[in-house]
């Protein structure tokens, strides 16, 4: 179901997620972008920024509580390009999770697919593996979590998950 705001007739962050118990996000895109033209990920720390509004957003959801847990799904084929080392492309994720919720998040699941896209896997999206993953991690099922992405690979993982799915659009409420 999708809650609107009566005045706007725009969804409140909020009410996309009653009734959820986990939130997996996409990462570029999504919630941050790249400050590096042409460069799809960041590579290192000074190359991102989080996207206009989710900060403002996400700060008015309480992440604190042990009702809503938080997910991170995000393909990194340049890890398997060797362009970026996983480890610096978790620590990247994490960071952005810190910045776009005020620290709030205690312990969010993130997940990278770290294969190069010529190569066959189970976690790149649009396969539903990191979002199973991350839904197992937490014993939460598909009925009670939700992804957040900006595009069609994001909507096909989430179908192939079986998750509810809301374009960052319209969860952050831009254009």
């Amino acid at each position: 179901m999708r809650y609107r705001n009566v005045s706007t007739g725009v969804a409140r962050p909020s009410e996309l997620v009653t009734g959820v118990r986990l939130v997996i996000f996409d990462a570029d895109g999504t919630l941050r972008r790249t400050t590096i033209a042409g460069q799809p990920c960041p590579h290192a720390e000074h190359e991102w920024e989080l996207l206009p509004g989710v900060r403002e957003c996400l700060t008015t959801i309480d992440w604190r509580g042990d009702r809503l847990a938080v997910g991170v799904a995000s393909n990194q084929d340049h890890i398997g390009y060797g362009l970026v080392d996983a480890e610096v492309a978790h620590r990247l994720l994490r960071d952005m999770i810190d910045a776009a919720t005020a620290g709030a998040v205690r312990d969010p699941e993130i997940r990278c697919c770290p294969h190069r896209l010529e190569e066959s896997c189970g976690c790149r999206k649009p396969a539903p593996g990191m979002l199973v993953d991350i839904m197992r991690a937490h014993g939460v099922a598909p009925e009670d979590t939700l992804f957040v992405g900006d595009s069609p690979v994001d909507a096909g993982a989430a179908a192939a998950a079986a998750v509810r799915f809301v374009w960052a659009g319209d969860f952050f409420g831009r254009e």
